[in-house]
């Protein structure tokens, strides 16, 4: 039976409050929680380039990667980190490399890079070659040895969501085209959710009980001047966000009871800039009440996100609050982020919430601008915040 947030088994109505809130606790995402991507260390990088110019085999390439995430499981473990991740030590992209393993995409060069403000990066993209579906996926195995490199510590796999894939394949490409592989985009989009059905179940049976869906799609629609860019190409983006819940929710429906799912929304993390800006509201009620995630991880960390009012729309499951940024190093104030901890509990009981950093580190290989040792500042001041506000 497929259980949703908040719908624990064996549950009864009348089963005591703090029963329920142990195991509220006890479910990801937890108190003190990190969106999953971590700088990459010199000798990854060294190992990508040299394995780019042919000096080096991919068995030297990922026998570097291996040392270096089992390094830095170790360091998420001595944060106190009660869910540790890979760093997406392994991928160039957040996005595109999990999409390349799909059936029907490929990666390829672009024209030019996606517009951040600022910056631009490498000249990539992926695009529709086939019918979208899944036979396996190389981020299975990444995701087996995670595992076992964590050993009693649950490991977390994060992958973007089948919404992004609809978003930088039929949305981003204003030239994109069905013909001669989808007679329309109800057949296009089912392929996608049940590609991803085979997908989660495939990460399940590696072991995997905490998955992540990383999806700025969402920023996108949150954004006034993307929403108007989008009206005049004749695309309804009030129609756009009830698809991509559903395209999402259709994509974990089968999932196991014992497997959490949760939602990582920003508005873009390319070294240390960003892409779009505007508050939750537009999308609020649909994306929080519908969605059926055990939870959200909410990019909260400056203005550009807007208020906390919008999440007068989450039913049951946790809010992770990206109070702290990953952009940069300077290291946030304990007391304001306990402030601001507080302000949105206006809005969403306190214990349904926790506290993360608004983004990953290294949402790409490059990183974002900041040093290790700040890196490490951060987590370790998620995680001792979030032990004065909790426990």
């Amino acid at each position: 039976m497929t259980t949703f947030a908040g719908n624990f088994p064996g549950e009864s109505a009348a089963a005591d409050a703090a029963d329920r809130a142990a195991a509220n606790a006890a479910r990801p995402p937890f108190r003190a929680d990190h969106v999953g991507s971590f700088l990459r260390p010199e000798a990854v990088k060294d190992a990508r380039l040299r394995f780019r110019e042919g000096a080096i085999s991919a068995e030297d390439l990922r026998a570097v990667e291996d040392a270096a995430i089992r390094g830095l499981v170790a360091r998420q473990k001595a944060c106190g980190l009660r869910a540790v991740t890979d760093g997406e030590l392994r991928r160039g992209w957040w996005h595109y490399d999990f999409f390349a393993g799909l059936d029907g995409v490929e990666k390829t060069a672009a024209g030019r890079g996606l517009a951040f403000h600022g910056v631009e990066p490498k000249a990539e993209k992926v695009v529709l070659t086939g019918r979208v579906g899944f036979t396996s996926h190389p981020h299975v195995a990444d995701f087996a040895f995670l595992r076992e490199t964590a050993g009693d510590t649950l490991a977390k796999m994060c992958i973007p969501s089948p919404a992004m894939l609809h978003m930088v394949l039929a949305v981003r490409d204003e030239r994109f085209s069905l013909a001669g592989l989808y007679r329309d985009e109800d057949e296009f989009v089912s392929d996608m959710a049940c590609a991803y059905r085979g997908a989660v179940r495939a990460f399940y049976d590696a072991g995997c009980r905490y998955l992540q869906l990383d999806d700025t799609s969402w920023g996108s629609l949150c954004n006034p001047a993307e929403r108007e860019k989008l009206k005049k190409r004749g695309i309804d983006p009030d129609a756009l966000a009830r698809l991509y819940v559903d395209l999402n929710n259709s994509a974990i429906g089968e999932r196991p009871a014992d497997m959490a799912v949760t939602m990582h929304i920003c508005r873009g993390n390319f070294r240390s800039t960003w892409m779009n800006s505007g508050g939750y509201e537009p999308v609020a009620e649909e994306l929080f009440g519908r969605a059926r995630l055990d939870g959200f991880f909410l990019e909260y960390d400056t203005e550009r996100a807007g208020g906390f009012e919008p999440l007068r729309f989450i039913r049951d499951q946790k809010v992770v609050l990206g109070l702290v940024s990953s952009k940069t190093g300077v290291l946030e104030d304990r007391e304001a982020l306990k402030v601001r901890v507080a302000e949105a509990a206006r809005f969403v009981p306190l214990e349904q919430l926790c506290l993360s950093p608004q983004c990953g580190f290294s949402s790409t290989e490059e990183g974002n601008i900041l040093t290790e040792d700040e890196q490490w500042a951060k987590i370790r001041l998620v995680v001792e915040t979030a032990g004065e506000i909790w426990e």
